[in-house]
């Protein structure tokens, strides 16, 4: 079978799609042969050796995935071959065929592609955690989304709107902003290349400012950082939660502590990944209500282009150059 192998921490360029030995699955594992794979962010920065955690070498990346099992282990009791199924690893997708414990998987309902089960488990799963668990959304809020576009900003605005809240979507194209507004954003914003002086930081937060009907948001999601943090939070709202989800736009971004105080306002860090293996059983009630809402129609994760599996690299260069809208899932036909 074929993997992208990472054997070296560096450019994306550096990555090689080559041929290696089938797995073989241990006493509760399962492979998979995998049909399709999202692309996230962090898969950009774990190849560089910038993500929060450095995999042994060489790897795979890519961490959410789906197909057909191929395998099972003499112990495994949930699943047989032939089963469809879904899965979450630390990293591996992006190849043919992985191995994982059985508890790793999870089925796919016969009316979802192989494609959309693949989409939807991180960006949702970040944004539904940092809405509800860190965020206390509620339908009485008011919510600013920057980079509300990408995978987990497009998340964050139709869970928003399915919870009834009011959403203010922050992009940085026109086109980027006529999806949001698809999506239902109540205001949009589009900031172009984003506040480079002091007084076009303090215009951006006054155009933010301008666009809450309250005179300050409830809730700030951000999964950008760099340039747009500080303006941002400028224009939050008294008692107001600022959720730090990501740098994707390229700093990690410093703040003056004394806004927190001026705003009665919290800083608050969301990192689904040490959430999941934390507090598991919140993490499995969370996906059950992200899945009945995908089952309800109030939810409906963009797919904005499907990519073969062997073209990996440059899917990965354009993620990290932000030049993807919703996601983009990776095939093996």
């Amino acid at each position: 079978m074929k993997t992208l192998h990472c054997k070296e921490f560096g450019p994306v360029e550096n990555l090689v799609w080559e041929e290696v030995e089938s797995p073989e699955p241990g006493e509760h594992e399962v492979v998979v042969s995998i049909k399709a794979a999202a692309l996230n962010f962090p898969d950009f920065l774990i190849v560089q050796g910038l993500y929060q955690f450095k995999p042994e070498l060489p790897f795979a990346p890519g961490n959410e995935g789906s197909g057909i099992i191929k395998k099972v282990g003499k112990s495994v009791t949930r699943f047989k071959e032939g089963d469809r199924v879904y899965f979450m690893a630390p990293w591996g997708a992006f190849a043919e065929e992985a191995c994982m414990h059985e508890f790793g998987v999870m089925p796919i309902p016969d009316d979802i592609s192989f494609e959309l089960a693949a989409s939807y488990q991180m960006a949702y799963g970040t944004s539904y955690h940092a809405l509800v668990q860190r965020g206390e959304i509620s339908n009485k809020d008011e919510i600013l989304v920057l980079g509300a576009s990408g995978g987990v900003g497009l998340a964050a605005l139709d869970i928003a709107k399915a919870k009834g809240a009011r959403v203010v979507a922050a992009v940085s194209t026109k086109e980027k902003a006529e999806i949001c507004k698809e999506y239902g954003a109540d205001e949009l914003i589009i900031y172009g290349e984003g506040p480079k002086t002091k007084d076009e930081s303090k215009a951006f937060s006054n155009e933010l400012k301008s666009k809450s009907l309250k005179g300050g948001y409830d809730i700030i999601y951000d999964p950008i950082g760099d340039c747009y943090t500080e303006p941002a939070f400028r224009a939050i709202g008294w008692k107001g939660k600022y959720l730090v989800v990501g740098f994707a736009a390229g700093e990690i971004p410093k703040l003056p502590i004394n806004l927190t105080l001026l705003k009665g306002a919290s800083l608050v860090g969301v990192f689904w990944g040490t959430f999941t293996g934390l507090e598991s059983e919140a993490n499995q009630k969370n996906i059950a209500e992200i899945n009945q809402l995908l089952s309800e129609g109030k939810i409906k994760p963009l797919i904005s282009k499907e990519v073969p599996m062997e073209n990996a690299v440059e899917a990965i260069k354009m993620i990290g150059n932000r030049g993807v809208i919703g996601k983009v899932v990776l095939v093996n036909k």
